[in-house]
This record gives structure tokens, sequence and C-alpha cells, in this order.
């Protein structure tokens, strides 16, 4: 993101809310807002319109919730990044949420310094997925629910590096792991994305819990 600011749609029915994350995001450097959305229809309309990079989206939305309206506004062409708010008691939001097209979540009380890294690391690519604890919500929404997934054509190396993306490793942490290279190790990634039709490290980690690494 060099040179032009990250553009930002807030869509969350607490207009309070909203303008204190506005107040923050537009005073702070390289970001910016340019919507706000009340409702899940209208946060759809305003991404096609405003076409953001980060749409910062609450869970519960009147008149479309915001996993519906995740579905939609990730399904588009040239859809921004999509960074979900949920609290610790709806676990079950977050593996639908990511399964929406979402490339992260945040929790309500989190810090402003927090949420503004949140919207750089998604910005930039990357899913949020780190914490400890929002990988266990993963995990039991998984256990409870979902169905075993092969991994047809993924290769042992892939294989290898799958289960450390869906025990939340960072990439110098599965570099030092299987000793590869940088290089290699984004050459593995891109094939994994690839073959799993995955958009991102946060489908990968959906993909590794379906298949049952995190268990192995």
């Amino acid at each position: 993101m060099t040179g032009e600011p990250v553009r930002i749609l807030l869509a969350d029915d607490d207009p309070l809310f909203r303008a204190t994350v506005r107040e923050l995001v537009d005073a702070t450097p390289g970001l910016t807002v340019v919507a706000e959305a009340g409702t899940g229809r209208e946060a759809i309309t305003l991404a096609a319109s405003h076409r953001p990079d980060v749409v910062l989206m609450d869970v519960r939305m009147p008149d479309l919730d915001g996993i519906a309206a995740t579905a939609r506004i990730t399904a588009a062409a040239g859809a921004p990044r999509l960074l979900v708010l949920t609290t610790f008691d709806l676990d079950d939001y977050v593996y639908r949420a990511l399964r929406a097209g979402a490339s992260g979540f945040v929790l309500k009380d989190i810090t402003p310094p927090r949420l503004l890294d949140a919207v750089r690391t998604v910005a930039a690519g990357e899913a949020l997925l780190a914490p400890s604890v929002t990988r266990r919500l993963i995990a039991a929404s998984l256990h409870r629910a979902a169905p075993r997934r092969t991994l047809d054509g993924v290769t042992p190396r892939e294989r290898d590096v799958l289960t450390l993306i869906t025990r939340g490793l960072s990439n110098a942490e599965i570099e030092a792991a299987l000793h590869v290279s940088r290089g290699t190790l984004k050459t593995h990634i891109g094939n994994l994305l690839t073959k799993l039709a995955a958009r991102d490290r946060a489908q990968l980690v959906i993909a590794g819990y379906e298949a049952g690494l995190a268990d192995v």
C-alpha cells in the first residue's frame, strides 16, 4: 500500500461506535474512512460503489446480518478484504464468518492500537488469526459441525506446510521448523491456495481444520 491511504468502510448499526472508529481512523496517517453503513444491505451497496480496501463488519446487523453481507461482498469481483467484529460468546460466528470470506476478526473490546494494526494487517493481504484464543474458537466450531475434507493433489511437503499454518505458526516459524527458504515457502503456500481454492491464509486454516490437521 504505497502512497495511497487504506480506504475503509465501517459497517455497524451503532452510530456512536462508528463515530468513535471514524475519529480514530481519520486521525491515523495512511488510513481513511470512505463510507459508513448501518445495515448489512447498505454495506453491500456501499462496498460496490466506494470500492474500499477493507470493510470492518459487525456480525449483528439489521436488515441483513454481517455474515450474509460478508458473503455477498467477498463474492464480488475485486472484493475488498473484510475484517469481522465479534465477541467471545459468539464462537459459532467466527467459523461462519471465515467460511463466508472474511480475512479475520477482532473482538469488540479490542484496544485502538490493535484495531489499527488489524486493519493494516488485513489490508496487506494477511489473515488475522494469530491470537491463541481465536484459534481455539475456530477449532471448537469446526470440531462440532464441519465435515472432513480430503487434500487431493496436495504433496506431502505442502501438507506439512498446511499443518503448521493450521496450528497458527507464522511464516518465519514455518521456515525454521521445515528448514526451507522464504521463497520456497511462498511457493508452497501459493500451490496450496490454488489446489484448495482458498482465497487467503484464513481459508487455508479452515481447510486444515476440516482435514483434521489440527489433530495430528
